[in-house]
């Protein structure tokens, strides 16, 4: 995915020091918009911002940009792996002289008026210099490892790592709560990474950098988390291996993820012969979360399609309350029922328990009228869409979602504003770039 093109991310050298530990970003003097956030909403407005003439400031809080996007294994309905639009974006991201990048960064304060803000930004200390090389000696050596939460924890990686192949920056990352050269683990601190480095970019005393800058709009574009699945106590998340979520079999399904692209059972890592998708887990329910997020059918549909091509005669049971999908997602929906080995179940599941360790779903079989109870070797829960915590002050529904409504200044893009699939959210995010240059071209008043 690399072109050769070196990452535009904002280097120390263009800061010019405000105190001891603030910094003011070099921009020239064009006016400019924020974008918070570097998934597919974010990475898409802040290109069509910066090629219609505005500078732009991407701040994303991760170390790479990509959001949700790049944790996915294929896009509905063609079943196309992401990979392949991101390249292009992402080519067009890093090569633009208008936009500047800051990863491992979070918004603390946004002040002022339409067209006229003060952003306050912290980001936090990059351990590994731009000049790494994407080696991975850093990750070879290193002794300390972590839950991978790129990979939702199905995996152990290195305190050393990149988030995925393919991720930009093109650079890894120390999490400095577990890296015991930053934090230390009863007296002993490691530099095994620093002293591995060829190009010596590893620097572990590195400390957090406040940023301060003007900008005329800010793109709020900070995305969705999946709904928390603990929360589900009667489904029975955490008692089981067995029991995953849609965006962990997106991993398990990838060719990155934590079996190298096959699906198997957690608990002993053998193939499934028997899979049950639950829908709506926690979805249109007053005491989780009251709406629907309208993409959780398809996904399911789509993941018993990658269970299908992996297991030719694994029985799949999708149990919903009703299907929901719009235009030409209704043909991937009812393709995908035709399947004479994926059975579509109207019921309520209301409990999952554990016996002789394989999931047992309790179902109210509505078609049939009588509850069952169904064992299975693997369990997928639906868990619907949250929008992601930001510092925005701009109006929220009464979901949590922002609205565009309260200020020309503050807009929201993408999943930040509700749910939706990712060409939507690129649509979305164009007309919030659109929006955001009326007010990066008239004057502040």
């Amino acid at each position: 995915m690399d072109d050769g093109q070196a990452p535009r991310e904002v280097p120390h050298h263009r800061l010019t020091p405000v105190t001891t530990a603030t910094s003011s970003l070099a921009m020239p003097k064009l006016r400019q918009v924020l974008v918070v956030g570097g998934g597919i909403a974010g990475i898409s407005a802040a290109i069509e911002t910066a090629e219609a003439g505005c500078d732009v400031v991407l701040v994303e809080r991760e170390s790479y940009v990509g959001g949700r996007v790049a944790q996915m294994y294929q896009y509905f309905p063609k079943l196309c792996p992401p990979a392949c639009g991101m390249e292009i974006n992402l080519r067009r991201l890093r090569t633009s002289p208008r936009i500047r990048t800051l990863t491992h960064s979070e918004v603390e304060t946004v002040t002022g008026r339409p067209g006229k803000y003060q952003v306050r930004i912290r980001q936090a200390p990059h351990l590994v210099a731009e000049r790494c090389t994407a080696c991975g000696k850093c990750a070879e050596v290193c002794p300390a490892e972590r839950p991978s939460t790129f990979d939702f924890g199905m995996k152990l990686g290195k305190a050393a790592y990149l988030a995925y192949p393919g991720a930009w920056p093109a650079r890894y990352a120390i999490d400095p709560a577990f890296c015991l050269g930053a934090t230390g683990s009863e007296g002993i601190f490691c530099s095994q990474c620093v002293d591995v480095c060829p190009t010596h970019a590893i620097d572990l005393t590195r400390q957090p950098t406040t940023h301060e800058l003007d900008v005329q709009a800010v793109i709020w574009a900070t995305g969705w988390t999946p709904y928390d699945p603990t929360r589900l106590t009667d489904l029975g998340f955490g008692s089981h291996q067995d029991i995953i979520t849609n965006m962990m079999m997106e991993r398990l399904a990838s060719p990155h993820g934590p079996t190298g692209g096959r699906i198997l059972r957690p608990s002993n890592q053998q193939s499934p012969t028997s899979v049950a998708f639950v829908q709506c887990a926690g979805s249109r329910d007053d005491a989780h979360l009251a709406y629907c997020s309208g993409l959780c059918c398809m996904a399911s549909a789509k993941h018993a399609r990658y269970v299908r091509a992996q297991y030719p005669s694994a029985e799949i049971f999708i149990y919903t309350i009703d299907r929901r999908a719009t235009g030409r997602h209704e043909t991937f929906l009812a393709e995908t029922e035709q399947d004479p080995k994926i059975h579509v179940v109207p019921g309520k599941v209301a409990r999952i328990s554990v016996v002789d360790g394989k999931p047992v779903l309790e179902v109210e079989d509505t078609r049939q009228g009588r509850k069952i109870k169904h064992a299975v070797d693997l369990v997928v829960l639906a868990t619907g869409m949250v929008p992601s915590a930001t510092a925005c002050t701009a109006v929220r529904d009464r979901y949590g979602f922002l609205t565009n409504e309260p200020s020309a200044g503050h807009l929201a893009a993408g999943c930040t504003r509700g749910p939706m699939d990712v060409a939507s959210a690129v649509r979305d995010a164009t007309s919030a770039g659109l929006r955001a240059l009326g007010q990066c071209t008239r004057e502040a008043p």
